[in-house]
């Protein structure tokens, strides 16, 4: 096995963030992916993304010889029971993404990525007991304007973003709960394992109704979705690899890669509607991201040389 990279080393924290960098443009660009796989729907796709993930993660662990890492976190009660808790929130989050994604509400899904850091957070303070400074508290003020803005002005409540923000926020502490203790395949295997048993009742349920479409739309069709396991596992190990890379500063400015590209690919690609109020909503939650970023990037500086001391 390689040596473990070395957290001082500048050509590793470099290719890091290019690790990093790609995950985050692959889960831009998911939607594009997502809409391709049209007439099949957000139920039947979430269930071919769960068993093929499962499928796909059982190949590379067995090419990597990395069988016994997932026998040892077995024999771990406790980590089972978080990898259950993660696998139920990364569903909730899926499904979410896919209806929104293929009923038109791909800008909304780009909403709920902006405000993920927001809510990691409001749960720092809430779970973890963690103190705030004063411009995160007012980064958290500028957030609830927004969503009260969308609200109001645009008359709907944004559920869609609010669950997509809430559920990644809630799968991204229980990831940290669990710390290096699980590696990023093995995770993802007990993760698409504890779901395969609602992948197939869903299927079981689609293919009453609406009919299964795999293999019935021709060999692209085909294809493409089945790669949607490929097309999952892929952005989560390049993220691992950047994540243990990569300073975390640089992780947080390059998260807001994907929500950006959601959001082109929604209102210039798509032609997804943007009335006045949602620009003000959006542009609200800018302004606190921005709060957000420079605090935490002060905070980092303030802290440095106190190291070198």
């Amino acid at each position: 096995m390689p040596a473990e990279p070395a957290a001082d080393d500048p050509r590793e924290r470099a290719l890091g963030g290019v690790y990093a960098f790609t995950a985050y443009l692959l889960w831009g660009f998911l939607p594009l992916y997502f809409l391709a796989l049209a007439p099949t729907g957000p139920w039947e796709v979430v269930a071919w993304r769960i068993l093929l993930s499962l499928a796909f993660c059982a190949v590379l662990l067995t090419v990597t010889r990395t069988w016994r890492k997932l026998w040892a976190i077995l024999r771990n009660r406790r980590l089972v029971l978080w990898t259950v808790l993660a696998g139920g929130l990364i569903y909730v989050n899926w499904q979410v993404f896919l209806i929104a994604t293929l009923t038109g509400h791909v800008i909304e899904t780009s909403l709920g990525y902006f405000i993920n850091p927001i809510f990691t957070v409001l749960l720092g303070v809430l779970i973890l007991r963690e103190r705030l400074r004063i411009t995160q508290w007012v980064a958290l003020g500028i957030a609830g304007v927004a969503v009260a803005v969308i609200i109001v002005g645009y008359g709907t409540f944004p559920w869609i973003a609010l669950s997509l923000a809430c559920s990644f926020a809630l799968y991204g502490l229980v990831k940290k709960r669990i710390g290096p203790s699980v590696d990023a395949v093995s995770g993802l295997t007990l993760e698409s394992l504890w779901l395969a048993p609602v992948a197939v009742a869903q299927l079981i349920a689609v293919a009453a109704t609406a009919g299964i479409t795999l293999g019935t739309l021709g060999p692209w069709h085909t294809t493409l979705l089945l790669l949607a396991g490929v097309m999952t596992a892929t952005p989560l190990l390049f993220f691992a690899a950047g994540a243990r890379r990569a300073p975390l500063t640089l992780i947080g400015l390059l998260q807001f890669v994907a929500p950006i590209l959601q959001f082109i690919t929604g209102a210039w690609l798509l032609g997804e509607p943007m009335p006045l109020e949602r620009w003000i909503g959006f542009a609200l939650v800018w302004v606190a991201l921005t709060v957000l970023t420079i605090d935490s990037l002060s905070a980092r500086g303030a802290r440095s040389p106190a190291k070198l001391r």
